[in-house]
């Protein structure tokens, strides 16, 4: 795995599937060690579960629990080096398993929502910052500078965290970046957030002709009562999987490259997107 800056649109397919899996759990608030304990079991059971990745929730180390990031970030913050987080390293390389984990990172005495990205032999081989930050996280948090594209056995996938997956340009980024699945730890509450969630990732799987994933917390975090329902769409943004609302759960779903080829074939928008040459746009006054 490692990070991509470059656009390059059309890449070669996978050439065989891979398994995702999404994992939702109740983190403890503002305890780092107990959360990285959780990963691990996670880590482990989606290594039973044969899956390549497992995906994590937003800031899932510490709960999502800005007031207590704020106050004490050298704690509920992880850092470059952080010991704390050599058990997730040890999961993944006993197992083979990549995993997403979402953190608050402490960096160069910035504050940043992230998404760190271990990989099967257990190496931190990068990390996303969160780029559309939600309005009350800017008190907080640096926004993140650049996106960040995966590859795992021939599959480019692009991270996104909870608000990024608004804003349909996030996704395209990813998309015209190569990537095959778009790839999100989240926070969706009760509510609205339920509706927002079974909005937007149909949409952003379809527009891009992608896999969806999204790990979703449950119980209450930072004030929010989350919504679970953690879910896997295919490219033509039908569901394959969908944890319970409320209850620890681990899904899969195989990301299969015949299945996106045929998507793509019947629903072409991506390679009629690269063949246009634009459309000049007229602007009207009214009143």
């Amino acid at each position: 795995m490692r990070e991509h800056a470059a656009q390059r649109p059309f890449h070669p397919l996978p050439s065989r599937p891979i398994r995702i899996a999404a994992a939702q759990a109740q983190a403890v608030a503002g305890d780092v060690e107990a959360n990285v304990a959780t990963v691990a079991d996670i880590i482990r059971d989606a290594a039973r579960a044969e899956a390549q990745l497992v995906v994590l929730p937003e800031k899932f180390l510490s709960g999502y629990e800005p007031d207590l990031i704020r106050a004490a970030p050298d704690t509920c913050a992880v850092q470059p080096g952080d010991p704390r987080l050599a058990p997730i390293a040890d999961a993944c390389r006993e197992t083979g398993t990549a995993a997403v984990v979402g953190a608050a990172f402490h960096d160069g005495g910035d504050l940043y929502v992230s998404a760190l990205v271990f990989d099967a032999s257990g190496e931190l081989v990068t990390r996303y910052d969160k780029q559309h930050l939600f309005k009350s996280e800017r008190e907080i948090y640096r926004d993140g500078a650049a996106g960040c594209t995966l590859q795992i056995e021939g599959w480019r996938l692009g991270l996104g965290i909870c608000y990024d997956s608004g804003f349909p340009e996030h996704a395209r980024a990813a998309a015209l970046d190569g990537c095959h699945a778009y790839v999100v730890g989240a926070l969706f509450s009760v509510g609205n957030g339920y509706h927002e969630s079974r909005t937007w990732f149909p949409a952003r799987a379809l527009d891009n002709t992608c896999y969806a994933v999204l790990a979703n917390h449950i119980g209450t975090t930072g004030g929010w009562h989350a919504c679970g329902s953690s879910a896997i769409w295919g490219p033509d943004g039908r569901p394959l999987a969908e944890a319970g609302t409320d209850r620890p759960e681990l899904i899969t779903a195989d990301l299969d490259p015949q299945a996106l080829l045929a998507v793509r074939d019947s629903e072409p928008m991506l390679r009629d997107l690269h063949n246009s040459t634009g459309h000049a746009r007229a602007s009207h006054q009214l009143g």
